[in-house]
């Protein structure tokens, strides 16, 4: 077992094992179906994974923004920008100038990602 991760390569496979059992966790029916040393190897490399993180790669969260919310949707469906704009029934042109901060967002917008894209309408209206 890694008593600490020192180089990228050794974070990539802990980020792999990390993966691996919280893939086996979602399979088969939540954490609860980790065996008592799966589960301590699991809380052991989330915090040699943060440790990490914060020392040597100092990830940044990402503002919560209108435009930062969009984004991560994209990114979690695996879609385009027009893609995007097609489900939320805009032009491209427009959802490029939201997503770059060179629109503000209008009511329209903010009702079809909510109602598209399932985010919070509260979430919405105290990010713009």
């Amino acid at each position: 077992m890694i008593d600490k991760i020192r180089t990228d390569k050794q974070y990539k496979q802990v980020m792999a094992m990390i993966e691996s059992y919280i893939a086996k966790a979602t399979d088969g029916g939540g954490f609860s179906s980790l065996s008592k040393k799966e589960s301590d190897e699991l809380n052991k490399l989330s915090l040699l994974a943060e440790k990490y993180e914060d020392e040597v790669l100092q990830i940044m969260p990402l503002p919560v923004t209108v435009e930062n919310i969009v984004n991560v949707k994209m990114q979690e469906m695996h879609i385009t920008q027009a893609k995007l704009a097609e489900i939320l029934n805009i032009g491209t042109a427009k959802l490029s100038q939201i997503l770059n901060g060179k629109r503000k967002p209008d009511v329209p917008f903010l009702k079809a990602v909510h109602e598209k894209l399932n985010v919070d309408g509260n979430l919405l209206l105290e990010k713009v």
